[in-house]
């Protein structure tokens, strides 16, 4: 620890418990000094501090010397040694923090050091100076009380002058009773004590040889030692002006300009300092010394020894039954225990501490037992005090400092103004020891009631909590809001804007909204009362997007804030207002350059997207694929690659413009609508309040200088911002460089707003979007400036990466171009899977320019299908209608030639201005979903020369497709004939609402012939599906190749074609032809996509159904006639099976089984439909060994599986003859005495080799033994392929290679001939 003395307190101790001279003067002696604008006591007041009396040995009570370290002497005029008024004292201590709040205000306008800076430094930095001034002023408010000796006058000098008549007569009057103080007359203090006289002379009134002989007088009547002559007023200049004058800290009151000291010169400075050094080393520490030594012998004698000690314990004993007071009894200074108080005090002044100490300790266990607790408490905290002066016990000292703390608090509002002194001299010695959290403690015990008392107190008590180990920054900050609550209920503001703005330096960086916004909110508030409504607004504006606070809360802080900027009178204008919030990170640009839109929904659209579309039809300069960007890159000069590149707009003028030193001629824009740039800024509202905004636009540069178009040098930017009365869109100055939009809007609490701004250049040059401007509440002007590296840009996605962000809002703006606009009617927003629809495609060219080379690109070629020119003008669905004479209507309409997914249009087509280009196109949609069409139009631009060549118009639609019909197909082959088919159709209305009519199926080769089995009237009487009804209809599939002469006279009904009608034949409504366009194009479309054409396509059909709706609400102002397809493709003729066959024989015979067993002789022709040689054994299941039921049952399952359509089920009432044959099939154990009424003879057993596609003849024989109805399917086939060479590279489609196949249901009759 350093040494105590040169400690804050230490130093305090030194200055404020030293010895009091009492000062009596005459009138005169006043009006020389006030020549000076000082009082006798102020002129002395600065030479009063002797750090050099250490050449003074001084003796207390031992024999060995000591010397001082620092000696002061207090002077007092005998009018002021007395009490003071509590309520003067309370407002002399206002008077010091106000004054000290007008000083420190000139610095308010600075922003407190941050934190951090703030641990660098140290205490005296930090702490306000006026603190110590506070404090001191605190501890003078018990001055000259009744039990304290140390503030006693030990001295008292009489002054007279020169100029005063009879001045040994003036002496003796001024130490009449009269005058002295009423504790010198009451017997507190004593009235012997050392007097010195002084003769003041003015030497600005006469000669010193008046003064010389009234002194010889003086020294003649008092003495010579006790007599002094001080001569003042040397000046002979005039006035002095002094640099370093010594007056001004200690008369804080002097006017401004006022020259304290002005006639005393360096010898008056001298002359004064010799005086009061002789009177301090010769006259008062002499009779102190020897004061101390009567009252030391005194007490020795009377208190000190172990018989002393015990007569007084006993003497006192019979006090212990009388009244407890505040004070206790009523001590004279010639009591013993005042002498004791005295001979502490005076050793303490005189730095003897452990004399001090000693009689302390005596005096405090007499005042305990007469119990006189202010005197008791006294005497502990002078104990404290020197135990720290010591630098001994720390714990002996704070016990007494909290003793006595506690004793003062005891005596209630008597004790309250000790207690804060106690506790201010306990604080300093807890911070000496670097004690500062317990110090704060202190401090919030001292508060006291009275608020701006309580406010000083709590700030030292934060500035203790900054400099604890470690650092509490919550506790300091909380604390100065604290004191500053207090500082402004007691109407000091300055002082309360200050604690506050050092609080913001705690709370900047952290998480504690709410402390922050009511700092900032009642700085504003403050300043706004004073009258300072820059400094206000700024602070008001920290709490604007307060989202965390309640909704009251964010009304209040709004209203003021308002009301604030309103007392200003002007707008306010604020870079980064965060009201509303702007999401950078969501800022999208968009713009026109070889790319345009033909809607915002296709600007939104990912670049990569429209890349994958456009990389087939841009052209490129090398034989490599190129971007656009690598091709602008060769066109742009050299200062501008990095640049993006948008169109201006209209028809250039020369204008005439004045500039600082000569006109200059600026082409302007006359007439048209420049490309404007679009940025989508996203503000949103924080509050739960509605805020109004108005006046949005965008902040932007354009250098329109020429020369910066054609070299590298440097030209002056011009800065042309929006402002209000210049650059809006409905009214546009002539003069102006481009266009900004405008807007307003009202965010509801909480709401998001997208706004799209533009900026539509109409010269050419270089333009730069800055940021963006608004308005709020029609009072203050926001502004944000777009950071580069926080950009989602639309455009620039697709570019190098060597792009630099810097340019991501820097364009290079290029002549008028020609741009198509384009669109698509009437495109539905929802539709159902099937619904096939004629659209129009309209382009439109505003410019007197054509555009030619026109291509396009469809991102779905499935759904949507390019037409031609001359469907424009056919009437759909009735040209679809088929015809008897396919020639005569024109034939099959032949499909666009499509190279790699684009379009080319005609070579003479050409877009020309106010001139539409009208194109057919075809939608359907094939699976129910959310689909997005993309389509790019690509196009050059004739008769222009300039950076862009061509340029690209994109399209986006979004549709809803709804499902509509569930179709599906099952092919069986016929079990009766060769080369016919059993076909199911299966269709289910999937939708909710809507009722569909079945109207066509279709096979689209003409190969394949299609008839119905049943009518569908029979199971669709009202030819209606409606929601969620199904549907089956069977027909038979024949080759009309297969269909000879004999097949044909064999079955004279079957009526065979391609087109079959679904509703009734009476009908007068037509078929469709399938093959048109674009049921064609659709058709081979969905072909591709359901499936790869595979080998063998003559075993394979597709299928169109058609049909319509009977109501409709998909499209308002559709037709009513909806007309559907659904396509299905690559339905497959043949099964697992690569075989098929057909058993031929007799039906019914007749035979006497009398006579003999019957033979029957039946032929089973085979076919094979694969592409390789099959061997086929036939193998007849006549045995009944368990081993054979086990393998009919094997096949039969196998056949139930493999299988496919209808089969013949025979019926049980027509079998006239019970046979085994059915429990047989039904999988029925059979007993082995059991026989079969027929066995399978001959060569039935037959292997047979079978070439590719051809048909063999095997002849089998039965043998019969009852009559009776039998079912000759208990055979199957075993079939294997026989791999060939070929087939080990073959990567088609994989089959099996052998399969075991279940006979076909035959039924024969044999009858008994009669």
């Amino acid at each position: 620890m350093v040494d105590p003395a040169s400690t804050p307190l230490g130093k305090m101790l030194l200055e404020e418990i030293t010895p009091v001279v009492m000062v009596l003067c005459t009138p005169n002696v006043e009006e020389a000094c006030l020549k000076n604008g000082l009082s006798f006591v102020q002129m002395l007041t600065p030479f009063c501090n002797f750090n050099n009396i250490d050449a003074v040995l001084v003796r207390t009570a031992s024999d060995q010397p000591y010397r001082l370290q620092k000696f002061k002497l207090r002077l007092f005029y005998a009018s002021d040694i007395r009490q003071p008024n509590l309520e003067v004292a309370e407002e002399r201590l206002k008077q010091v923090i106000t004054q000290a709040g007008e000083r420190d205000f000139s610095e308010l306008s600075i922003d407190p050091p941050h934190v951090d800076d703030l641990v660098s430094r140290s205490e005296p930095e930090i702490l306000p100076s006026w603190f110590q001034v506070f404090n001191k002023e605190l501890i003078r408010t018990l001055s000259f009380s009744d039990h304290e000796a140390f503030d006693h006058p030990v001295a008292c000098l009489l002054v007279v002058s020169s100029k005063d008549e009879e001045p040994i007569n003036r002496f003796v009057d001024l130490f009449n009773t009269n005058k002295l103080p009423s504790l010198l007359n009451d017997g507190v203090m004593d009235p012997m004590i050392l007097k010195h006289y002084l003769l003041l002379h003015d030497n600005q009134d006469e000669t010193s040889e008046k003064a010389t002989k009234i002194l010889t007088e003086m020294r003649g009547t008092f003495g010579p030692n006790d007599c002094q002559l001080l001569c003042i007023n040397s000046s002979k200049d005039g006035p002095l002006q002094h640099q370093d004058n010594p007056w001004s800290q200690f008369k804080l009151d002097a006017l401004p300009g006022q020259h304290l000291g002005c006639f005393l010169n360096i010898d008056d400075f001298n002359e004064i300092k010799d005086i009061l050094q002789e009177l301090s080393t010769k006259h008062i520490i002499p009779y102190m010394e020897q004061k101390i030594h009567v009252l030391n012998q005194k007490v020795s004698a009377t208190r000190k020894g172990f018989r002393n000690q015990i007569k007084n314990l006993w003497w006192r004993k019979g006090k212990e039954d009388e009244l407890d007071s505040l004070n206790g009894p009523i001590y004279t200074f010639s009591s013993i225990e005042s002498q004791i108080r005295i001979l502490g005090d005076y050793a303490f002044m005189l730095q003897d501490y452990d004399l001090a100490l000693s009689n302390y300790h005596l005096i405090s266990t007499d005042y305990k037992l007469d119990k006189a607790w202010k005197r008791y408490a006294a005497v502990q905290e002078m104990m404290g005090l020197t135990y720290f002066l010591l630098d001994q016990s720390r714990k002996e000292a704070e016990s007494c400092m909290e003793n006595a703390f506690d004793t003062y608090l005891k005596i209630e509002s008597a004790g309250q103004q000790n207690a804060t002194r106690c506790g201010l001299w306990w604080i300093g010695m807890l911070k000496a020891r670097d004690q500062h959290k317990e110090a704060a403690t202190v401090y919030f015990r001292i508060c006291g009631e009275d608020p701006l008392h309580s406010a000083v107190m709590l700030e030292q008590a934060s500035y203790c909590y900054f400099f604890s180990k470690p650092t509490m920054l919550h506790k300091y900050g909380f604390h100065l809001v604290l004191s500053g609550d207090h500082y402004k209920k007691c109407d000091q503001v300055k002082h309360a804007i200050r604690t506050y703005k050092s609080a913001i330096s705690v709370y900047k960086e952290t998480t504690w909204d709410h402390i922050k916004d009511y700092v900032h909110f009642h700085i504003g508030r403050w300043y706004a009362f004073l009258g300072l409504y820059d400094i206000a607004v700024m602070h008001m504006l920290e709490v604007l997007a307060c989202s965390h606070q309640s909704k009251k809360n964010q009304e209040l802080f709004l209203r003021d804030f308002l009301q604030i900027v309103q007392k200003t009178g002007k707008t306010f204008e604020v870079f980064k207002l965060k009201l509303p919030v702007i999401s950078i990170s969501s800022l999208k640009v968009i713009f026109e350059d070889q790319r345009t839109y033909a809607s915002p929904a296709a600007a939104s659209v990912k670049e990569s997207i429209w890349h994958s579309l456009e990389e087939d039809m841009v052209p490129s300069l090398t034989t490599a694929r190129s971007n656009w960007l690598e091709l602008q890159s060769k066109l742009m000069p050299k200062k501008y690659k990095e640049s993006n590149i948008c169109v201006a707009g209209g028809m250039k003028i020369p204008f005439l413009k004045q500039s600082s030193q000569q006109l200059e001629v600026v082409l302007i824009w006359e007439t048209g609508d420049p490309e404007a740039i679009k940025v989508d800024v996203e503000f949103r509202n924080p509050l739960q309040i509605s805020i109004s905004i108005s006046g949005v636009s965008l902040i932007c540069e354009l250098s329109a200088s020429p020369e910066e178009m054609k070299s590298d040098a440097s030209s002056s930017a011009i800065e042309l911002q929006n402002d209000e009365n210049k650059n809006s869109r409905t009214s546009v100055d002539i003069i102006s460089p481009f266009i900004l939009s405008e807007v307003d809007f009202t965010l509801a609490g909480g709401e998001t707003i997208l706004v799209q701004l533009t900026v539509a250049p109409r010269v050419e040059g270089i333009l730069k979007i800055v940021g963006v401007r608004w308005k709020l509440s029609s009072s203050v002007v926001g502004f944000h400036n777009f950071e580069s590296n926080f950009l989602n840009t639309k455009i620039v996605k697709g570019r190098n990466s060597k792009h630099s962000p810097i340019n991501e809002l820097k364009f290079m703006v290029i002549e008028s171009l020609p741009k198509l606009e384009g669109f698509i009617h009437p495109f539905p927003e929802s539709t159902y899977v099937g619904d096939l629809r004629p659209l129009v495609l309209e382009l439109r060219n505003q410019s007197k320019y054509p555009v030619q080379n026109l291509k396009m690109k469809i991102s779905h070629p499935r759904f949507l299908v390019i037409g031609n020119q001359e469907e424009l003008n056919i009437k759909f669905p009735t040209f679809l209608e088929k015809t008897i004479n396919v020639e005569t209507n024109g034939g099959l309409a032949k499909s666009n030639t499509i190279s790699q997914g684009v379009f080319s249009f005609p070579e003479d087509i050409m877009v020309l201005e106010e001139t539409p280009l009208r194109w057919s196109l075809w939608l359907r949609t094939a699976v129910p979903g959310d689909i997005s069409f993309y389509i790019t139009v690509y196009y050059e631009m004739g008769e222009v020369s300039g950076v862009m060549r061509y340029r690209i118009l994109r399209m986006h639609y979004n549709l809803k497709v709804l499902p509509s019909l569930d179709v599906s197909f099952q092919i069986s082959p016929c079990p009766l004939r060769m080369q016919e088919f059993l076909l199911r159709m299966n269709v289910l209305n999937q939708t909710s609402s809507e009722s569909f009519q079945v109207h066509q199926l279709s096979s689209v080769a003409k190969q394949w012939g299609i008839s119905l089995l049943q009518p569908v009237d029979g199971v669709l009487p009202s030819r209606s599906l409606f929601p969620h009804q199904a549907l089956s209809c069977f027909f038979m599939l024949k080759d009309h190749k297969s269909l000879t002469s004999e097949n044909r006279i064999s079955s004279p009904s079957l009526h065979l074609e391609s087109d079959v009608k679904l509703g009734p034949q009476s009908d007068d409504e037509t078929l469709y032809e399938v093959s048109r366009l674009p049921l064609a194009d659709f058709h081979n479309c969905e072909r591709l996509h359901q499936g790869t054409l595979q080998q063998g396509i003559q075993h394979r059909v597709d299928f169109i159904l058609i049909s319509r709706l009977l109501r409709s609400n998909i499209h308002a102002g559709a037709s009513d006639l909806h007309l559907f397809s659904h396509h299905a493709c690559h339905c497959s003729l043949s099964s697992k099976s690569p075989i098929s066959w057909l058993v031929d024989g007799p039906r019914t015979i007749c035979h006497d089984f009398a006579a003999s067993f019957c033979e029957i002789n039946v032929r089973m022709t085979i076919s094979n439909s694969a592409d390789g040689v099959v061997s086929v054994h036939v193998n007849p299941s006549d045995s009944h060994s368990s081993g054979g039921q086990s393998s009919n049952a094997a096949a039969a399952a196998h056949h139930s599986e493999d299988q496919a359509g209808w089969h013949d089920i025979p019926v049980a009432k027509d079998i006239k003859v019970t046979s085994d044959v059915l429990a047989t099939q039904a999988g029925k154990s059979m007993s082995l005495e059991s026989v079969l009424p027929f066995i399978w003879s001959g060569s039935s057993f037959t292997k047979v080799l079978i070439e590719p596609k051809s048909t063999v003849e095997v002849p089998l024989q039965i043998c019969v033994f009852a009559p009776g109805t039998y079912d000759l399917s208990n055979y199957v086939l075993n079939w294997n392929l026989v791999p060939a060479s070929s087939d080990e590279g073959n990567l088609g489609e994989q089959k099996p290679s052998s399969g075991v196949c279940q006979g076909y249901p035959y039924h024969l009759t044999v009858l008994q001939s009669t």
